[in-house]
């Protein structure tokens, strides 16, 4: 998952200053996390601890607040009734890269996809982007090949994948649904080479470009890994907490 929250780190200074090149600094000194990394741990630990996704994010958004949370889940932070409120949003999407590398079937994958978008994003557009990221991430993690996992997603979840980034790239503009995300953010992935060159090729359509870059990351991660040069400069911009969660969740899958 660690990929995941570089590809959120290297996006957090274009979200709202798009870039439409994949020349640019990568892991810039005023570049940090955001609410996608913040999750992404919660997550993770609601998965090694007691799986309680509504707990977890809340605590977690809780101690690290003004991270860019969406208006609707800042309100349900404090909530003392958590209820899930029909989101279609890509937030279901940039936190569940944990769900694709602690599970090896794609039952559990998808099942568990839902559980951690359900509390809050319950819409079929919110968990379906949940389901397609964590499913590329198993798929990658198996070693299926760039062409399978378009065609298994595609065909699964009716995202269409046959565009080009040089399609997409002049016109995209910010979304922040699953639906007008995901599938962009998948794409990149897909015409990439390696880790960085995927990251790089998100941030490149413009747009959300912390989310797609986050959804992107953790796909890139299961299929190339993570150079160690960036795996050690993007750990530089994480708290403590979550390099031992990182460090810890990496045990756990082996030992799971």
């Amino acid at each position: 998952m660690l990929g995941a929250m570089i590809g959120d780190i290297v996006g957090s200074v274009y979200e709202w200053h798009n870039i439409k090149t994949t020349e640019f600094k990568f892991l810039k000194e005023e570049c940090f996390f955001t609410d996608d990394t913040v999750l992404t741990a919660a997550a993770a630990k609601a998965l090694m601890t007691d799986g309680d996704y509504t707990q977890a994010f809340q605590d977690f958004a809780r101690r690290y607040p003004g991270r860019g949370y969406g208006g609707h889940f800042r309100k349900w932070i404090w909530n003392k009734d958590p209820q899930p409120y029909n989101s279609w949003g890509n937030g279901s999407a940039m936190r569940v890269s944990p769900v694709g590398f602690a599970f090896d079937t794609v039952e559990e994958v998808l099942s568990e996809a839902e559980r951690c978008a359900a509390v809050t994003h319950n819409h079929p557009e919110g968990i379906k982007g949940a389901q397609s990221t964590a499913l590329a991430i198993l798929m990658a993690r198996q070693e299926a090949s760039h062409e399978d996992i378009r065609a298994e997603i595609s065909h699964r979840f009716g995202y269409n994948l046959d565009r080009s980034l040089a399609e997409i790239r002049p016109d995209y503009s910010f979304d922040v649904s699953c639906q007008g995300s995901v599938p962009e953010a998948i794409i990149a992935f897909l015409e990439s080479e390696d880790f960085e060159d995927a990251i790089r090729k998100a941030i490149s359509i413009g747009g959300d470009s912390d989310t797609i870059a986050c959804i992107t990351g953790g796909i890139a991660e299961a299929c190339y890994g993570i150079p160690d040069h960036i795996a050690k400069k993007g750990r530089t911009y994480l708290p403590d907490e979550f390099l031992q969660i990182i460090d810890d969740f990496r045990r756990w899958c082996k030992e799971k």
